[in-house]
């Protein structure tokens, strides 16, 4: 059957993200693909409709997915929009497997082929489609620009006729991609900036970007690249020793997070209570829980003198570029299976499989089986 591939505008409150840019669509138009988008599907990532080339643009989501057997998505569809898609069509996009059991039923109630990208292997040949990568950057900078636009003080050393400004000193806690690019923008904009990661292997990445290692004599490397979770001695262990590196900082920016599980804590109530005067938490998973005890997802509070900031969909701040990055992934991740216009896909491929949620009325990952009581 000829591809018809389809873009349907976000409808989650505060997504200005698309899954598809114009030089992707290109590309896949290049393929042989159909193209169908929905009027002004791009115009919150400031694309405009005639930005497209090769694109069929409609009335609405449901003129969109009618003759769809391949759906792009950055958010998950809601149950109503799962409705229009039809029956037996591939679906890819953030998920967000672990969350809606409801959601999963609808998918395998209309036989809907579901990737999530959040399920992405962490292997080599992946790295190109990783979307978690891509968009965790996005996330990553804007904690950046957040903390040195909420701090009362100047990041970097200023020589002035009236003295000399002292740097600003960050803590950024997590160093994966999200956690480096944060690190980078601070030391970009001239802070002084400590970083700490429990991956042993994220030492030599921190010290790579000019930012000092703190050592808490904890490492939990787990699988796949992610962190496992930490057992009751390390946390004390842990506790201990960063809560001198985030009493002594203006910034404590928290990035930690695992797949399918609520954020740790690492930031504790205590730990708040020893903070300078006028010190910001950016908390960049909110959306997880929060990596600190006090975090309000969405919110900005204030506890113990200590400004809290829990942002949430952080890529949609910059839906430009977080949009073509992410529109690129997709590509990668579905260019090898188009051919001549038809979506043929290799099931057996690592990448494939490793990613496939559902298939023919059921779920078929492992993981979110368990996670989600299906096993």
């Amino acid at each position: 059957m000829p591809l018809t591939l389809a873009v349907a505008r976000e409808s989650a409150d505060g997504e200005y993200r698309t899954a598809l840019a114009p030089e992707t669509a290109k590309k896949f138009a290049a393929l042989g693909a159909k193209l169908c988008m929905e009027q002004s599907a791009g115009i919150q990532s400031h694309f405009l409709d005639p930005d497209y080339t090769g694109v069929e643009f409609v009335h609405g989501l449901v003129e969109a997915y009618a003759n769809a057997n391949l759906v792009l998505r950055v958010a998950p569809p809601t149950l109503a929009e799962i409705e229009h898609i039809p029956e037996g069509a591939v679906l890819i996009g953030l998920l967000k497997p672990f969350e809606d059991k409801a959601r999963l039923a609808a998918l395998n109630a209309r036989k809907i082929t579901a990737f999530a990208l959040e399920l992405l292997p962490r292997i080599s040949r992946a790295q190109s489609m990783d979307a978690l990568s891509s968009q965790g950057a996005c996330a990553g900078y804007q904690c950046g620009l957040i903390a040195a636009a909420r701090c009362t003080k100047f990041f970097p050393m200023l020589t002035t006729a009236a003295g000399t400004i002292r740097p600003a000193r960050v803590l950024v806690i997590g160093a994966g991609v999200a956690g480096l690019q944060a690190i980078a923008t601070c030391k970009r904009l001239g802070a002084m900036v400590e970083a700490y990661d429990v991956r042993s292997a994220a030492r030599e990445q921190i010290e790579s970007l000019g930012a000092k290692f703190v050592d808490t004599g904890v490492a939990a490397d787990g699988v796949g690249g992610y962190a496992r979770e930490l057992t009751a001695e390390e946390k004390a262990a842990q506790t201990e020793k960063l809560a001198k590196a985030v009493a002594l900082s203006d910034v404590v920016i928290t990035t930690a997070a695992i797949p399918g599980k609520k954020a740790p804590i690492i930031i504790t109530t205590d730990m708040i209570g020893r903070m300078k005067y006028g010190a910001i938490i950016v908390d960049m998973a909110a959306e997880s829980g929060g990596n600190c005890a006090l975090t309000q997802p969405g919110e900005h509070v204030v506890a113990n003198d200590v400004n809290i900031h829990g942002p949430l969909n952080l890529p949609s701040r910059m839906p430009t570029h977080a949009s073509e990055l992410y529109a690129k992934n997709l590509y990668n991740f579905l260019s090898p299976w188009i051919k001549d216009g038809e979506l043929v896909i290799d099931w057996s491929d690592d990448v494939v499989a490793g990613t496939l949620l559902c298939k023919d009325g059921v779920t078929v990952h492992n993981v979110v089986k368990q996670v989600m009581g299906e096993a």
